[in-house]
Protein backbone atom coordinates (compact mmCIF):
# COMPACT_ATOMS: atom_id res chain seq x y z
CA UNK A 1 0.00 0.00 0.00
CA UNK A 2 1.53 3.29 -1.15
CA UNK A 3 2.00 5.72 1.80
CA UNK A 4 -0.27 8.50 1.73
CA UNK A 5 2.23 10.96 1.57
CA UNK A 6 2.56 10.16 -2.19
CA UNK A 7 0.89 10.75 -5.01
CA UNK A 8 0.48 9.08 -8.53
CA UNK A 9 2.13 10.34 -11.71
CA UNK A 10 -1.46 11.78 -13.11
CA UNK A 11 -1.86 13.84 -9.86
CA UNK A 12 1.89 15.12 -10.77
CA UNK A 13 0.82 15.85 -14.15
CA UNK A 14 -2.09 17.88 -12.96
CA UNK A 15 -0.34 19.44 -10.22
CA UNK A 16 2.43 20.86 -12.37
CA UNK A 17 0.84 21.02 -15.73
CA UNK A 18 3.78 18.31 -17.68
CA UNK A 19 2.08 16.43 -19.66
CA UNK A 20 2.45 12.03 -18.52
CA UNK A 21 4.90 11.16 -21.30
CA UNK A 22 7.18 14.23 -20.70
CA UNK A 23 7.58 13.04 -16.77
CA UNK A 24 8.59 9.64 -18.15
CA UNK A 25 11.17 11.00 -20.56
CA UNK A 26 12.31 12.90 -17.81
CA UNK A 27 12.97 10.03 -15.84
CA UNK A 28 14.12 8.00 -18.61
CA UNK A 29 16.92 10.47 -19.52
CA UNK A 30 17.51 11.61 -15.28
CA UNK A 31 16.16 14.53 -15.44
CA UNK A 32 13.82 13.01 -12.49
CA UNK A 33 14.69 10.65 -10.64
CA UNK A 34 13.36 7.51 -10.66
CA UNK A 35 9.92 7.42 -8.30
CA UNK A 36 9.13 4.79 -5.61
CA UNK A 37 7.08 2.00 -7.59
CA UNK A 38 4.07 0.33 -5.43
CA UNK A 39 3.41 -2.84 -7.85
CA UNK A 40 3.32 -1.29 -11.25
CA UNK A 41 2.40 2.85 -10.32
CA UNK A 42 4.65 4.73 -10.00
CA UNK A 43 4.52 7.18 -6.47
CA UNK A 44 5.97 10.82 -6.28
CA UNK A 45 6.45 12.66 -3.00
CA UNK A 46 6.77 16.49 -2.51
CA UNK A 47 10.33 16.53 -3.57
CA UNK A 48 9.57 15.02 -7.12
CA UNK A 49 6.73 17.96 -7.36
CA UNK A 50 9.63 20.80 -6.82
CA UNK A 51 11.84 19.20 -8.40
CA UNK A 52 9.32 18.81 -11.62
CA UNK A 53 7.81 22.11 -11.16
CA UNK A 54 11.41 23.50 -10.98
CA UNK A 55 11.73 22.01 -14.55
CA UNK A 56 8.95 22.85 -15.94
CA UNK A 57 9.70 26.68 -15.02
CA UNK A 58 13.16 26.33 -16.75
CA UNK A 59 11.84 24.67 -19.78
CA UNK A 60 9.18 27.46 -19.90
CA UNK A 61 12.06 30.29 -20.11
CA UNK A 62 13.53 28.05 -22.74
CA UNK A 63 16.28 26.76 -21.37
CA UNK A 64 17.76 23.51 -23.02
CA UNK A 65 17.85 20.39 -21.13
CA UNK A 66 21.45 20.12 -20.43
CA UNK A 67 21.44 24.02 -18.64
CA UNK A 68 18.40 22.55 -16.62
CA UNK A 69 20.17 19.87 -15.55
CA UNK A 70 23.14 21.95 -14.65
CA UNK A 71 20.67 24.38 -12.64
CA UNK A 72 19.41 21.45 -10.58
CA UNK A 73 22.95 20.24 -9.62
CA UNK A 74 23.34 23.96 -8.39
CA UNK A 75 19.59 24.76 -7.08
CA UNK A 76 20.35 21.14 -4.48
CA UNK A 77 23.96 21.57 -4.03
CA UNK A 78 23.10 24.48 -1.97
CA UNK A 79 26.82 26.18 -3.06
CA UNK A 80 25.27 27.63 -6.15
CA UNK A 81 27.46 30.31 -7.10
CA UNK A 82 24.66 33.44 -8.16
CA UNK A 83 27.04 34.51 -11.00
CA UNK A 84 26.87 31.41 -12.42
CA UNK A 85 23.61 31.11 -12.38
CA UNK A 86 23.22 34.73 -14.06
CA UNK A 87 25.74 34.07 -16.82
CA UNK A 88 23.63 30.95 -17.82
CA UNK A 89 20.36 33.08 -17.58
CA UNK A 90 22.24 35.99 -19.91
CA UNK A 91 22.85 33.29 -22.04
CA UNK A 92 19.29 32.65 -22.47
CA UNK A 93 18.12 36.28 -22.53
CA UNK A 94 20.29 36.59 -25.30
CA UNK A 95 18.82 33.31 -27.21
CA UNK A 96 15.01 34.44 -26.32
CA UNK A 97 16.16 38.03 -27.73
CA UNK A 98 18.02 36.60 -31.10
CA UNK A 99 14.33 34.82 -31.55
CA UNK A 100 12.62 37.20 -31.06
CA UNK A 101 14.18 39.37 -33.46
CA UNK A 102 13.88 36.30 -36.41
CA UNK A 103 10.07 36.33 -35.18
CA UNK A 104 9.95 40.36 -36.04
CA UNK A 105 11.86 40.00 -39.65
CA UNK A 106 9.70 37.10 -40.32
CA UNK A 107 6.21 38.75 -39.37
CA UNK A 108 7.11 42.00 -41.23
CA UNK A 109 8.27 39.56 -44.24
CA UNK A 110 4.85 37.77 -43.92
CA UNK A 111 2.75 41.12 -43.40
CA UNK A 112 4.21 42.67 -46.76
CA UNK A 113 3.27 39.65 -48.67
CA UNK A 114 -0.17 39.55 -46.99
CA UNK A 115 -0.20 43.10 -48.04
CA UNK A 116 0.64 42.53 -51.97
CA UNK A 117 -1.97 39.82 -51.66
CA UNK A 118 -4.62 42.48 -52.18
CA UNK A 119 -8.00 41.43 -52.56
CA UNK A 120 -6.82 38.28 -53.99
CA UNK A 121 -6.52 39.92 -57.83
CA UNK A 122 -6.50 37.12 -60.62
CA UNK A 123 -3.26 38.17 -61.72
CA UNK A 124 -1.18 35.66 -59.32
CA UNK A 125 -0.60 35.23 -55.69
CA UNK A 126 2.78 37.29 -54.61
CA UNK A 127 2.69 35.08 -51.32
CA UNK A 128 3.30 31.94 -53.50
CA UNK A 129 5.65 33.22 -55.94
CA UNK A 130 7.73 34.45 -53.12
CA UNK A 131 7.56 30.77 -51.71
CA UNK A 132 8.24 29.69 -55.07
CA UNK A 133 11.55 31.27 -55.63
Amino acid sequence: MAPSSTIPIGELSRLTGCNIETIRYYERIGILPAPVRYGRFRRYDSAGVRRLAFVRRARELGFPLDTVRTLLLLAEGGSHSCDQVRQMAEGQLAEVLAKRADLDRMAAVLGDLVEACGAGDAGGCPLLEALSD
